[in-house]
């Protein structure tokens, strides 16, 4: 999960001078170290990226994500970088990360994050992303101190962003791609909060025509995981639409799936959402913090739309592309959810929901970035 930490000062730290010492570097220069990757990639020699990130000090440090810490560099001619330090006990090898390198740099899209460069050198592995001064959505949605700066017309915006995102993996792109982990902190807000999906360590690619696959690596996050991919490690797009519906619903309430059983409410914030959608109260599921600012119709939509995605069965749940078109429609006639289903590999008894008590063990309460290491 990237959160903002103190940012080094672009021009007048110590290290971005050192930058003048490197012979100017393009994004469409081909740098060649032997091990190229694709002529439309750049790889970028590791002394560069060294020097960029003040060899990857605290100070330039942006966080710590799922596959091993992020820092802040710059390029030559001032634009802002995000480099990838994947870890040494990532499990990932090389051939594994030259595939996933070559196939990141091809997707293309406005909501998604671009890849502008990688390195291979000495023990290191690195990807070289656009820089998202905005940090994640998590880090706004779940601090009270920020969530103010999130009125309801932005985050409609930043759910339909990301939905067009998730469309374009699913079927815009050359192969079908399912992230597996879409998350809060796996979405990223550029200069004008416009969101953008990031970490496809987890994304795998398919032909077209190849719906599903199961897989022994079950890698993603409890709260946002799809049950028949948590349970039996299936996947297929619909584990993302999932994992879509969760994270609309925690966008309009502000609130985390992962523990949301914890509160007062007494149960998950799937089947919380369900039960006010039946009974006309949807309208309680909305943050407090948004006040008078929202369309009461709108917000009824999205509530009514994340619970088909959250569905048990997930034949029932929509493809990406109803996901968009009923976003975009005012008139659209929506099928009544089923039951949403329980995310967390454990079903809890209905009449149990209400008198559950936090000394209760759940796989909830925590987040896992990686159920198995990579």
């Amino acid at each position: 999960m990237m959160k903002v930490s103190a940012s080094p000062k672009p021009r007048s730290s110590s290290w971005y001078g050192l930058l003048s010492e490197i012979a100017p570097l393009s994004l469409h220069d081909n740098v060649q170290r032997g091990d190229s990757l694709n002529v439309d990639l750049p790889t970028i020699p590791l002394i560069w990226i060294q020097r960029s990130t003040n060899n990857f000090s605290e100070e330039c440090k942006l966080g710590e994500g799922g596959f091993g810490p992020v820092y802040k560099g710059s390029l030559q001619d001032g634009t802002e970088v995000a480099v990838k330090r994947l870890s040494k006990t990532s499990g990932q090898g090389l051939e594994e990360f030259k595939n996933e390198v070559i196939f990141i740099v091809k997707l293309q899209h406005r909501n998604l994050v671009r890849l502008l460069g990688c390195c291979i050198e000495e023990s290191e592995k690195l990807l070289v992303y656009e820089y998202m001064p905005n940090s994640s959505l998590d880090f706004h949605l779940f601090k009270e101190e920020k969530q103010k700066q999130l009125d309801w017309k932005l985050r409609l915006s930043i759910i339909n962003g990301i939905a067009k995102g998730l469309l374009y993996l699913h079927e815009d792109s050359r192969l079908r791609v399912i992230h597996r982990d879409l998350k809060a902190s796996n979405v990223l807000l550029d200069q004008e909060m416009n969101p953008k999906i990031s970490d496809f360590g987890l994304a795998r690619a398919f032909e077209k025509g190849q719906s599903e696959e199961n897989t022994r690596r079950v890698m993603g996050t409890y709260g946002y995981m799809a049950p028949e991919y948590a349970m039996e490690g299936l996947y297929s797009v619909k584990s993302d639409v999932f994992s879509f519906g969760v994270l609309l619903l925690e966008i309009i309430c502000g609130k985390r799936n992962s523990g949301f059983y914890l509160s007062e409410h007494g149960q998950s914030l799937l089947l919380y959402s369900w039960r006010l959608l039946s009974e006309g109260k949807g309208l309680e599921l909305l943050d407090p913090i948004l006040g008078e600012t929202y369309i009461a119709s709108e917000v009824m939509k999205c509530i009514h739309i994340g619970l088909l995605c959250v569905q048990e069965d997930a034949i029932d749940r929509p493809t990406m592309s109803s996901v968009v078109v009923m976003l975009a429609s005012d008139t659209m006639a929506l099928p009544n959810p089923k039951h949403p289903a329980f995310s967390v590999g454990k079903q809890v008894k209905e009449e149990e929901s209400t008198s559950k008590t936090s000394k209760d063990p759940s796989v909830n309460e925590v987040t896992v970035s990686n159920v198995l290491p990579r």
